[in-house]
This record gives structure tokens, C-alpha cells and sequence, in this order.
């Protein structure tokens, strides 16, 4: 099957990266490789990005990485659930907890906070918002209105990032294996 976007390689992209003063280290991998085709959304994608990721830091890493990981199993998004399941780790998260995003609800091992921005990010994929018992709850166990800002907007990025994967095809990186630990693949369709 033909690639939907032709991949830049890796010297062009990391010559695109630099022409943009992006990270070079966020070239070599595969989205990266596709997106820096488009230069100037590429610059302005990873501005909030990193933002989320290296800048901000309001929102507990955990509870940002939760949010991901379970955006990545509702939808499928494999690029994402195996990328941020090495992310995850590096930030602490237990692969016990990982896992139990599968299966929240019924999970012993999370934390209110936990559960409180995972039941958010189900309700924002299935009504476009966070209900308000559930922001209640998030206002009482994940911090004020900086946290809570954070905490939607990356519920919205990472579900963009989860469609333009998706919608982009962008495959793993050669050698890397496919939704760890176990290779279990969402079965949800319904996003």
C-alpha cells in the first residue's frame, strides 16, 4: 500500500526542522517526517506541543500522559499509545496504571485525580465537552484554573494528534514494536 504522504528523509527533515528552529531530535521520527512538509503548521503544531510538553508543566505528567494513553486506546491511534507508552514510562507511570486506561472504570489501581480527567477525556470524545459533575471533580483533584485550562487543551491536542496520525497513516518507526507491552490493539471503533 502506498504511503498516503511521501516521508521526508531523514536529513531532509532534519534540514526542515532547522530551517524552522525546531527541536532537530523531533525530526528523525515518522510524524515528523510526514508534517514537515507543511512547514509552517509543523513550527506552529510543535510550539504547543512542546508547550504541553517541556514548557508549561502544570498538569501533572502523569495525569497528561493518563490523558494521552487513553485517547490513544479510544481511538486506535497506535503511533500514539506506542510512542507515549516509552514517555509514560520515563515519566514514572507505573505500566500497571498504563494499562488500566483500557478499562478505567473498573481499574483498582488510579488515583481520584486519575480517574477525574480520564472520565474527561471520555466525555469530551463522546459529547465534545467535559460534563459539570465531572469538572467538579477535576476542580477537586487536579489543582486550579491553570491546571484545568491544560488539562483541556490537551485532551484537544492530543486527540488532533490522534486523528492526523490516523488519517495520515503514519507508521511506526523501523524496529519499533506496535501497542506495548502486550501488542493488544484496541478493539474501539467507535471514535
Amino acid at each position: 500500500m502506498a504511503d498516503r504522504i511521501v516521508m521526508l528523509s531523514e536529513e531532509e527533515a532534519v534540514a526542515a526542522a532547522r530551517a524552522i528552529g525546531i527541536r532537530e531530535s523531533m525530526a528523525p521520527l515518522s510524524v515528523y517526517r510526514v508534517l514537515l512538509r507543511h512547514p509552517e503548521l509543523t513550527k506552529s503544531i510543535t510550539e504547543l506541543l512542546t508547550t504541553l510538553l517541556f514548557t508549561s508543566k502544570k498538569l501533572d505528567a502523569r495525569l497528561r500522559e493518563l490523558i494521552i494513553m487513553r485517547i490513544a486506546w479510544v481511538t486506535g491511534s497506535n503511533y500514539e499509545w506506542t510512542q507515549h507508552w516509552r514517555i509514560a514510562g520515563h515519566v514514572g507511570l507505573p505500566a500497571e496504571d498504563v494499562l488500566a486506561v483500557r478499562d478505567w472504570e473498573n481499574a483498582e489501581s488510579l488515583a481520584p485525580a486519575d480517574r477525574a480527567v480520564l472520565a474527561a477525556v471520555d466525555e469530551t470524545l463522546k459529547d465534545g465537552k467535559v460534563s459539570d459533575a465531572t469538572w467538579a471533580d477535576c476542580a477537586a483533584n487536579i489543582g486550579g484554573p491553570v491546571e484545568l485550562i491544560e488539562m483541556v487543551v490537551a485532551i484537544g491536542n492530543w486527540t488532533m494528534f490522534s486523528q492526523l496520525l490516523r488519517s495520515l497513516e503514519i507508521p511506526l518507526e523501523d524496529g519499533v514494536a506496535a501497542w506495548p507491552p502486550d501488542g493488544e490493539a484496541s478493539g474501539n471503533d467507535a471514535y
